[in-house]
C-alpha cells in the first residue's frame, strides 16, 4: 500500500511540475512576430580599412620575428638577409570590422554606431535579402557614437521609431544583430535601468539592459514589445571581454536628433553650460543642509561661459534643468547637450540652503575643453591645525600659477594619520578654495574658519587639476 502511495505522490508531483512549466511558458512573451517584422530592416555592415604601408621588412609567415622599432638597426640587416627569397614580401592584411545597423528611410538612410565605420576606406552593407551595397558615410558623431550612412536603393523596409522615454525598468526588449558575424541573431532581455552615465560618456543617458550583446551587435536596434526601435545597441560592460549581463543602448531620440543634424549640416551642435560638476553624497547633502542627496554640485564655473554670465557659483546645486529634475550629476550633461543653442534655459538651484531660479543663455559647445592643473608647493612655515588634522600653508607663486589662482586658497602639505582630514580623504597637495560656503582667503583665514566650525561641512578643493567637493566632519 505504501508503494502505491509513493507512486501516486510522484505522479502528482510530475503533473504539478508539468502544469507549472506550461504556466511559466505561457507567461513569457513571444518574440517571433517582432523578429519576423523587424529583421528585413536590419542590415549587416562590414567596414574595410587598407593597411598602411610600412618600410619595415616583411617575412614569410613561418618566421616568428617580433615587431621592431622603426629606428632599429636590425630592420636593415633582416631586409638584406631575406632579399631574393621568392614571394618573400607578405602583404599586410586589411583591417575589417563587423557591425549592424537598421534602415530608417525607404531611400536608404541607415543608423549605426560610429565605431563600426570609424576610419573605414569602404563600407559595405548587406541586406536581409542578401543584396549588397556600397555605403556612403553621411556623417558621424564621436560624442554620441552615432553614425549615419546611406545606400543607393529605393522602397526599402524600415523600422518603426519609438520613444525610449516611455520605457519602464523591467520591460522586455529585443535585439537583432550579427554577433561574431552570425547574421540576424535575435536576443531578448529586460530594461535594467535608464539614464545610465558611463565613464567618458558625458552626453548619452544610456539604456541598460541584460540583453546578450557581443561584437557585431554594435549599431543594431533595441526593440520594445510594440515593435518599435527605442535604442541603438552600443557597448557592454565586461571584465572578460564577453557578455556578462550588462549591455548599453543609445536612446533613439538622441540618435535621431544626431542623424537629423548630420543629414542637414554634416556635424552636430550641442548646448554648453560651462561648469564642472559632481554627485552629492550623504555627507555632502548634510553639509549643504539637504534632506537627501540630489542634484549636480557645481565645483567650478569656467570663464566666459553661459554659467559665468548667469552668475552660477561653485557650491551651487543644480536640481532641475528646464523643469526636468536632476537626481544625479550624470543626468545634467545630456539635457544641456540636446538644448537649443542661443536659447534661454531655466535652472533650479540650491544656494546657501535656499532654492533659486536662474536663467542662462545656452551657447554651442566649444571644440576644446578648458582644464586647470595644480602642482605641489614648498613647505614654507607650515602650521598644523589640530582640529582639522592637517598642515596647511599659503600656496606658493608656482602653485598659484599652475592652479590659475589669482588669490586665496590654502595648500595642504601634510595629513595626520588620524583625524577629520584623513577620514574625509584630503591629501597632500590639495588646495582648499572654499570651506563651509566661504571663500578661503589664506591659510590663516582657513585656520580661523576651522576653529569656529563644528559638524559636517563641505570644502571645495583642487586636486590634480580638477575641482572636487569633499564633506569634512569636524568634532564638536
Amino acid at each position: 500500500m505504501s508503494k502505491t502511495i509513493r507512486i501516486f505522490s510522484i505522479g502528482m508531483l510530475l503533473v504539478g511540475w508539468m502544469a507549472l512549466s506550461q504556466a511559466v511558458a505561457r507567461s513569457l512573451p513571444d518574440f517571433t512576430d517582432l523578429a519576423r517584422e523587424n529583421s528585413p530592416a536590419v542590415v549587416n555592415i562590414s567596414s574595410h580599412r587598407e593597411a598602411k604601408k610600412s618600410d619595415k621588412p616583411r617575412f614569410p609567415h613561418q618566421f616568428k620575428i617580433p615587431d621592431l622599432p622603426e629606428d632599429s638597426p636590425f630592420n636593415d640587416l633582416l631586409r638584406r638577409f631575406f632579399e631574393g627569397i621568392p614571394n618573400m614580401p607578405v602583404p599586410e592584411p586589411d583591417m575589417q570590422s563587423l557591425g549592424s545597423g537598421f534602415i530608417i528611410s525607404e531611400d536608404g538612410y541607415i543608423l549605426t554606431n560610429r565605431h563600426v565605420i570609424d576610419g573605414a576606406d569602404t563600407v559595405e552593407v548587406r541586406l536581409n535579402d542578401r543584396r549588397v551595397f556600397d555605403a556612403k558615410v553621411i556623417g558621424s558623431d564621436k560624442a554620441s557614437d552615432v553614425a549615419l550612412i546611406k545606400i543607393e536603393a529605393d522602397d526599402l523596409p524600415t523600422v518603426k521609431i519609438g520613444k525610449s522615454s516611455e520605457l519602464d525598468v523591467g520591460e522586455w526588449v529585443l535585439a537583432i544583430g550579427s554577433p561574431f558575424g552570425f547574421d540576424y541573431s535575435v536576443t531578448a532581455g529586460i530594461v535594467s535601468a535608464k539614464g545610465r552615465s558611463l565613464p567618458s560618456e558625458n552626453y548619452v543617458p544610456f539604456i541598460q539592459t541584460d540583453v546578450a550583446i557581443n561584437p557585431g551587435n554594435s549599431g543594431g536596434p533595441l526593440i520594445n514589445m510594440n515593435g518599435k526601435v527605442v535604442g541603438i545597441n552600443s557597448q557592454i560592460y565586461s571584465r572578460t571581454g564577453g557578455f556578462m549581463g550588462l549591455s548599453f543602448a543609445i536612446p533613439i531620440e538622441l540618435a535621431m536628433n544626431v542623424a537629423e543634424q548630420l543629414s542637414k549640416t554634416g556635424h552636430v551642435s550641442r548646448g554648453y553650460l560651462g561648469v564642472l560638476i559632481q554627485d552629492v553624497d550623504r555627507n555632502l547633502a548634510e553639509s549643504f543642509e539637504l534632506k537627501q542627496p540630489q542634484g549636480a554640485l557645481v565645483t567650478q564655473v569656467m570663464k566666459d561661459t553661459p554659467a559665468k554670465k548667469a552668475g552660477l557659483r561653485a557650491g551651487d546645486i543644480i536640481i532641475a534643468f528646464n523643469g526636468t529634475p536632476i537626481k544625479r550629476s550624470g543626468e545634467l550633461p545630456p539635457l544641456v547637450g540636446v538644448s537649443a543653442v542661443d536659447k534661454d534655459a531655466t535652472l533650479a538651484i540650491i544656494r546657501d540652503g535656499k532654492r533659486m531660479t536662474v536663467k542662462v543663455r545656452i551657447t554651442e559647445l566649444p571644440g576644446k575643453a578648458i582644464t586647470a592643473s595644480v602642482g605641489g608647493g614648498q613647505r614654507v612655515d607650515p602650521d598644523h591645525i589640530g582640529h582639522l588634522g592637517a598642515v596647511i600653508v599659503d600656496p606658493t607663486p608656482e602653485v598659484r600659477k599652475r592652479a590659475k589662482l589669482s588669490a586665496g586658497g590654502a595648500l595642504i602639505t601634510q595629513v595626520d594619520d588620524e583625524g577629520p582630514a584623513r577620514e574625509a580623504g584630503l591629501m597632500r597637495g590639495d588646495v582648499i578654495r572654499i570651506f563651509n560656503r566661504k571663500r578661503v582667503e589664506s591659510a590663516a583665514h582657513l585656520r580661523k574658519l576651522v576653529k569656529k566650525t563644528k559638524g559636517t561641512v563641505a570644502a571645495l578643493i583642487l586636486r590634480d587639476g580638477q575641482p572636487l567637493f569633499i564633506a569634512i566632519r569636524l568634532d564638536d
